[in-house]
């Protein structure tokens, strides 16, 4: 298709929707705590929202190149400064509002951002060292900033004094312009900064329809990080594309209520999301009479062997068929129903997914859709939505090249790759090579073309006896259990392999036995015999399932879980295995005391 930026997508987008609604912002709760509805945007006003932006920003002497930070929740706010922020030809560099604020401030100076949109005052407070010339709040008021609806006020005295002022602004912007600085999770080192193009980003969104075909009538929660690239083109840029409504969530604790009220078409979440949901409905299950566990799990293997005989492309036997139907009806509808009874795409992404887990929800009729993406290579891979493989990343998209290199290493290239690390020639040499991206994953292609991930090249653990093991594997089959919050496996260079271990808190109350510990801190959860033979019986389950190289003989049950303020983990829970290595070493090194 013919280049284009991100704004002039938007433009598109409103010619042909109009007036339908685009962006729905829940509304503070009225008086008594009722539901105060929604405010909402048109594709018209959200263009409209756009333009005064931009030209507002110009007012202020920001101009085409430069950076402008956003700090912000996903909120429709954030929507209309990034796109006005883009119009204007400014490059946008969206922060994880979850980190701590001295970084946010160092990683502000460090992108050279001379203007800042923020959510509210109190986020404001906690970053007015960052050296900007602007801020800009996208609710409330403060001394020393201007307000959203300030700001769009001065774009459109600008307008009204020059008719041409916007589309000379707009005329001034080429697809092949910086758009988007993106700050990388850091998952595996420490965070960099990605700049990517309008048209890197226009050319990834264009493939978006042929993989996930939606529309006006598909509706959506959007509630990830803005300034992870999941978030970002497949929440924000590809609704854009296909005029899809947005519902924003108002707070990760009203999701649920959010999701069963919305009642999305699609929806996008992280690994860790259908993990809690899974451990729910296990926990709930723990709850239930003997017979009612029995008839969950014997439907459970029902749906397991018929997702077989599909994945096969053979018909699904009678004998299972039939009793599957009422399992379904009586059992796997009721979880179902969790997401509203519309949803036609389930989609996984922003980390990881565990094919046991991927297993579960197309058993009970609820398949995972698994991407693939990475900041510096855009949304490379999507699973075919009629016939997804759980343990797969899917298969490439449409203009996406693959190559696998000797070692393993998964290469890809394609009109989505990005310009570069930010001010860091060196390190972007060291990823992008003759025009192929090396993602630092090790992967295998399959003769049907779907692509699979065996782990990270840098999480590789080779054992003093020259094994290899990728830890990501091994970890997911732990997070099968319910009891499991996250894992962490140890043996690089080491005899054996040893792993630390959280609690699901609500999970370890529902064992038999915890009853003494309501109310207590959860660092004594942790501790609770119930607790730890649990989770000595998960070890052996699990162990069960490895070559003996790969099982874990010691582990370390730690009192509280891994979190963002300590480093531990990325705004899309992902764990930083470097920094919880680091916090934990105490704990590591007893269990390699006097090794055996």
């Amino acid at each position: 298709m013919t280049p284009r930026t991100i704004f002039q997508v938007l433009e598109e987008t409103a010619r042909v929707y109009g007036d339908r609604p685009a962006l729905h912002q829940p509304l503070p709760p009225g008086p008594g705590g009722a539901d105060a509805g929604y405010l909402t945007y048109s594709w018209n006003q959200y263009r409209e929202a756009a333009g005064e932006i931009a030209a507002g920003l110009r007012s202020l002497g920001v101009g085409k190149g430069d950076v402008v930070a956003l700090h912000s929740d996903t909120r429709l706010e954030f929507y209309l400064a990034d796109l006005g922020t883009l119009a204007n030809g400014s490059i946008a560099a969206a922060l994880y509002p979850s980190y701590p604020p001295a970084d946010l401030v160092r990683t502000i100076g460090a992108a050279g951002a001379v203007a800042a949109f923020v959510e509210d005052p109190k986020a404001l407070a906690t970053l007015r060292d960052a050296p900007v010339r602007h801020w800009i709040l996208l609710t409330g008021e403060a001394d020393g900033a201007l307000t959203l609806e300030s700001l769009r006020s001065l774009g459109r005295q600008a307008m009204a004094a020059g008719p041409q002022f916007l589309d000379s602004i707009l005329a001034g912007v080429s697809p092949f312009d910086p758009a988007v600085l993106y700050l990388t999770s850091g998952a595996t080192g420490e965070p960099k900064m990605a700049l990517v193009t309008h048209h890197a980003i226009v050319s990834n969104i264009d493939m978006g329809p042929a993989v996930l075909p939606m529309g006006p009538d598909d509706a959506t929660v959007a509630f990830l990080p803005s300034a992870h690239i999941a978030q970002r083109v497949v929440m924000e840029f590809l609704t854009i594309r296909c005029g899809v409504t947005v519902t924003f969530s108002e707070s990760l604790l009203k999701l649920p209520q959010e999701i069963r009220k919305v009642r999305p078409t699609i929806l996008l979440a992280p690994p860790r999301m259908w993990e809690r949901i899974y451990t729910t409905v296990c926990t709930e299950l723990r709850k239930r009479p003997a017979a009612a566990r029995r008839a969950f799990y014997a439907g459970l293997a029902l749906a397991l062997a018929a997702s077989r005989y599909r994945r096969a492309g053979k018909p699904v036997p009678w004998r299972i068929r039939g009793p599957l139907a009422l399992a379904d009806r009586l059992l796997f509808r009721k979880v179902r129903a969790r997401f509203g009874g519309r949803l036609r795409v389930a989609a996984s992404g922003a980390a990881p997914l565990g094919k046991d887990l991927a297993e579960f929800y197309e058993a009970i009729g609820m398949p995972l859709v698994e991407g693939y993406g990475l900041t510096e290579g855009g949304v490379a891979t999507f699973n075919p939505i009629a016939s997804p493989r759980p343990g797969s990343i899917g298969k490439l998209l449409p203009g996406v090249e693959a190559h696998i290199a000797p070692d393993g290493e998964l290469l890809i290239s394609g009109p989505c790759l990005f310009s570069g690390y930010w001010k860091d020639p060196a390190t972007t040499a060291e990823v992008l090579r003759d025009g192929w991206l090396h993602t630092g994953d090790i992967a295998h292609i399959d003769p049907d073309g779907y692509v699979f991930i065996t782990g990270r090249k840098k999480e590789l653990i080779v054992s003093s006896t020259g094994k290899k093991i990728y830890p990501t594997r091994v970890e997911m089959l732990f997070k099968m259990e319910p009891l499991v919050s996250q894992v962490l496996l140890i043996g690089d260079r080491l005899p054996y392999l040893t792993a630390l271990f959280t609690i699901n808190d609500s999970a370890a109350m529902a064992l038999k036995g915890m009853e003494p510990f309501a109310g207590r801190p959860p660092a004594e959860l942790t501790q609770a015999a119930p607790v730890l033979s649990e989770i000595h019986r998960a070890v052996g389950r699990v162990n069960k399932h490895l070559a003996p190289f790969e099982q874990v003989r010691k582990y370390r049950v730690l009192p509280r879980d891994f979190s963002i303020v300590d480093g531990e983990l990325t705004a899309t829970m992902k764990v930083r295995r470097t920094r919880v290595i680091e916090n934990f070493r105490e704990q590591i090194a007893e269990l390699y005391a006097g090794r055996d």
